[in-house]
């Protein structure tokens, strides 16, 4: 199973795959999409659609896990943290992949134990708890790893609500081997 996480943002936006095979967690790919220095917010939200679309072609993930917007103080970075989430999950809709949000305190709870760890505890983490070496100097993109993470370990509990079922019919359309 491949789980493409992503930390939106309009001006670094972390993305990162992760792969589940067994008990082992494998990061295939990791990095940010830089938007910085682009000149309009329309430009970086295109930007953002058409990178979430190349990495799902790349990689093929079953799902994506993304991280909800979380309340602040200032309106307008809501609103454009909003719109990159928002773009984000189009594209992963357009190429039929099933989305899950996630806020940055669940994340942060379900890596490392404390919903108000810091970036670089988070960062440190995740880096104990996959195979595969990654560069803690990017944040966006651990922060990314941390929602995958998330999801992942969110699928495994089944109390954890990974799935959001319609009703009891929907959960044993999902769950046949539950039946006793």
């Amino acid at each position: 199973m491949k789980i493409l996480g992503v930390d939106p943002g309009t001006n670094n936006l972390g993305y990162a795959i992760l792969s589940i095979e067994k008990r082992s967690l494998h990061v295939l790919e990791h990095g940010v999409f830089r938007l910085r220095k682009m000149d309009s917010h329309q430009d970086k939200l295109y930007h953002i659609f058409k990178k979430i679309v190349e990495i799902i072609e790349r990689f093929e993930p079953s799902e994506m896990a993304i991280e909800a917007p979380f309340h602040g103080k200032n309106v307008q970075s809501m609103l454009k943290l909003g719109r990159a989430q928002g773009v984000a999950i189009a594209a992963a809709m357009h190429k039929q992949i099933l989305v899950q949000e996630y806020s940055p305190k669940k994340i942060k709870l379900a890596v490392t134990g404390n919903g108000n760890s810091s970036k670089e505890q988070v960062a440190a983490m995740v880096d104990q708890l996959v195979t595969t070496r990654i560069d803690r100097d990017l944040l966006d993109a651990t922060d990314a790893l941390a929602t995958a993470l998330c999801h992942h370990y969110q699928r495994k509990n089944p109390l954890g609500g990974g799935q959001n079922f319609t009703g009891w019919k929907a959960f044993i359309k999902a769950n046949p081997d539950r039946l006793s």
